[in-house]
């Protein structure tokens, strides 16, 4: 019985941590649109890396073995370089497009890494893989139909950095085995750091005391979401913890709504539904597969 309840309420402490981390990231789009194009994302990307870098710098110094890793730097400059390109491709989108439909299309993102395991890993596609796959693009198609927002450019970024995504979760698939979360965590900030800053030059402008602000806030959301998540799928199953994350999308819709006026479609929350349903269809198919 002490198990048991000790159990669920390691599980009750996990979803409360990644529905802290869900509003943090919501909080994090609302910051990127409420800078209005007045930053560059590349500069964003920045920002975001050197805030976050910030944010653990305690870490190291209090576990300075931190930063050993099995891994060559060569590997860890490789995911941090994708994780850039990935932050940039959905900043731009958050610029641009409304932030519900481009958070529906981010989530597409476990449906990419069925379909690149299939192709990069040799995994089977079986039924439920298939189903999710399908169910994923039908519930994009939505929302990028005649009747909803259409393939705009936002729309486009979105795909790019779930895409993106996708190749950063299949790479940490063998990366985690060797070396511990924290580890993974603060290489890739401190290796971002100087990636972003090279990609940023040649667009630099110094952003204004507001912009700075939010900027700084939105590098410590970033390295405290990620820390949450992180500890949240220690404590307590994917099954349990990953369905969590989908309230982003009622999270970012209302603060469109509040903040900037924005409503989201029909077609936005019918795809959506289909999107969200097919990446927990991925994630149970891929847990099924690991069991057997």
């Amino acid at each position: 019985m002490i198990r048991r309840g000790g159990k669920a309420q390691s599980a009750i402490l996990a979803v409360g941590l990644a529905a802290m981390g869900a509003c943090l990231s919501a909080v994090d789009a609302a910051i990127v649109r409420a800078l209005d194009g007045g930053v560059h994302p590349f500069v964003i990307g920045f920002f975001r890396a050197f805030f976050g870098a910030l944010a653990v710098v305690p870490v190291v110094l209090v576990r300075p073995a931190v930063l050993k890793s099995t891994y060559t730097l060569r590997q860890h400059g490789l995911r941090a370089g994708l994780k850039l390109v990935a932050l940039i491709a959905f900043f731009a989108a958050f610029a641009r497009g409304p932030l519900t439909d481009v958070t529906a299309i981010a989530f597409t993102s476990p449906v990419f890494v069925v379909l690149g395991a299939a192709l990069m890993l040799g995994e089977r596609l079986g039924g439920m893989k298939i189903a999710a796959v399908v169910l994923g693009f039908a519930g994009a198609l939505v929302i990028v139909g005649p009747a909803g927002t259409g393939l705009t450019w936002a729309i486009a970024f979105a795909f790019f950095g779930a895409t993106m995504q996708a190749v950063i979760q299949l790479m940490l698939k063998s990366m985690s085995s060797g070396d511990s979360t924290a580890t993974l965590v603060v290489l890739n900030l401190f290796l971002t750091v100087p990636m972003a800053a090279l990609v940023a030059a040649p667009v630099w402008s110094t952003p204004g005391l507001h912009e700075m602000g939010l900027l700084a806030l939105q590098g410590v959301l970033g390295a405290a979401c990620m820390a949450l998540m992180t500890h949240a799928f220690s404590l307590a199953d994917a099954s349990i913890v990953a369905p969590v994350d989908f309230l982003r999308l009622p999270l970012i819709a209302l603060m469109g709504w509040l903040l900037f006026a924005e409503t989201a479609r029909a077609t936005t929350w019918i795809g959506g539904g289909m999107i969200c349903t097919a990446a927990l269809i991925a994630s149970r198919a891929s847990r099924r597969a690991r069991s057997d």
